[in-house]
């Protein structure tokens, strides 16, 4: 059964923003699929488990950008 989180993300401003932020989520173990709205800054990620928040935030991180809302399920 596949959970579904969201966090909210700041900092993005296009296309490629969105596209950074969804690879680096995407290699996130048990990810199956990235959704990100990027006028709200939504980014909600469906995995085979519920995901750690930290996890969350390093790759989000990486990517250059900042995790600012916890998760919602």
């Amino acid at each position: 059964m596949s959970t579904t989180q969201t966090w909210t993300v700041t900092g993005m401003t296009c296309g490629h923003c969105v596209a950074s932020v969804t690879e680096e989520l995407s290699e996130l173990s048990g990810v199956e699929n990235v959704a990100v709205d990027l006028p709200s800054g939504a980014v909600t990620v469906t995995s085979a488990a519920p995901l750690e928040d930290a996890a969350v935030r390093a790759a989000v991180s990486e990517a250059g950008y900042t995790v600012t809302g916890s998760a919602e399920s």
